[in-house]
Parts: structure tokens; C-alpha cells; sequence
């Protein structure tokens, strides 16, 4: 019997080391991961306060980390039209590009079976989950999970934001999502 000391030790262990990894780049951990949050995230999670809430950090500290990445010409800086002093990032092609490179955990799933994998997902979700709700973080789940996301034939759209959605933004995660109920 596999105690629950053990299973943290492992989840545990894994992070430090695909997070020792990246200090090996000229990427600091909290880079790459703010550079994986806005590959995943879509048009309406990309401001600063979206991802520091996400990344568990300060405003500040994502400041910095954004302005690096900035620097670097990872990311690009988006003023919103309707209020200037609102600020959104979108990836650069060279941050794409930085992203497809793999790294060692990415290499170690490559050979799980994607039934597995599924497995694996479903039982750590739940742990996610209860570590957010203790610490009072959000959740970022997928869009066409919400309970805002609405299917309109071939077309979706977020009851929420009263706005059409791309097929591709209804797999990425939002700042605004909400779980359905299941009741």
C-alpha cells in the first residue's frame, strides 16, 4: 500500500527538478513557467494581475518576470483599445519557438500512454484543487468546461463576457472560469 507521504515525496520531487532544470537556461523557473501560462491561457487571461493570481505571486514580481521576457522578445505587450493603461501579453513567434523545445518531464510522458495519462490527470485534478480552494487561488480551468461556455451549433461563445469564441480559445484555459455544476 502506497502511503500518502510517499505520493508527495514523488510530486514533490518531480517539481524540483523540472524546476532546477530551468535555471540551467537563460530562463528563470518563474519565466518559463509565466511563458507556458500565456501559451495556455486565452485573450481574456493575459493581464499582469491574471497571471500573478495564476502563478501564485506578486504583481510586482510578474513585472519584472513580463518585462524579461519583454527584453528577451518572448512576449509582446498589448494595449487595450479601450483603456490604455490595461496591458495584455501575447507569445512572440521566438517564444513559440522557445516553448517547442522539450524538456526532460515533457520527454519522460512522451512514452505513457495517453489512456494513462488521462489516469494520472484525473487523480491529481482533484488534489489541485483542494490545495487552490485552501490557499484561495482560482482554479483556470478550460474554457468549454465552464459554466459560462456555450455551444451555438459550430460556434461557441461565453455567456459571461457576451463575446464569440475561436475554436481554439475553448480548449485554453480563462481567468474566468467557473466549473459547472453537476447537480
Amino acid at each position: 500500500m502506497i502511503e500518502k507521504e510517499f505520493v508527495k515525496h514523488l510530486i514533490k520531487r518531480l517539481a524540483r527538478i523540472d524546476e532546477n532544470e530551468g535555471w540551467k537556461s537563460d530562463l528563470k523557473p518563474a519565466q518559463r513557467t509565466a511563458l507556458e501560462y500565456l501559451a495556455r491561457a486565452n485573450r481574456f487571461s493575459r493581464k499582469p494581475s491574471q497571471i500573478a493570481d495564476f502563478l501564485g505571486s506578486t504583481r510586482g514580481t510578474v513585472s519584472q518576470t513580463l518585462k524579461a521576457l519583454a527584453e528577451k522578445d518572448l512576449i509582446a505587450e498589448q494595449c487595450s483599445k479601450a483603456d490604455k493603461r490595461s496591458k495584455s501579453y501575447d507569445l512572440t513567434r521566438k517564444g513559440a519557438e522557445r516553448l517547442a523545445k522539450s524538456d526532460t518531464l515533457t520527454e519522460a510522458l512522451d512514452g505513457i500512454p495517453s489512456e494513462k495519462l488521462l489516469e494520472i490527470a484525473v487523480t491529481l485534478r482533484p488534489i489541485l484543487n483542494k490545495v487552490l480552494l485552501k490557499n484561495g487561488q482560482r482554479d483556470f480551468g478550460l474554457c468549454r468546461r465552464c459554466k459560462h461556455f456555450e455551444k451555438q451549433g459550430e460556434d461557441s461563445a461565453c455567456q459571461l463576457l457576451e463575446v464569440d469564441l475561436t475554436a481554439q480559445e475553448t480548449t485554453q484555459i480563462c481567468y474566468h472560469s467557473e466549473p459547472r455544476s453537476i447537480y
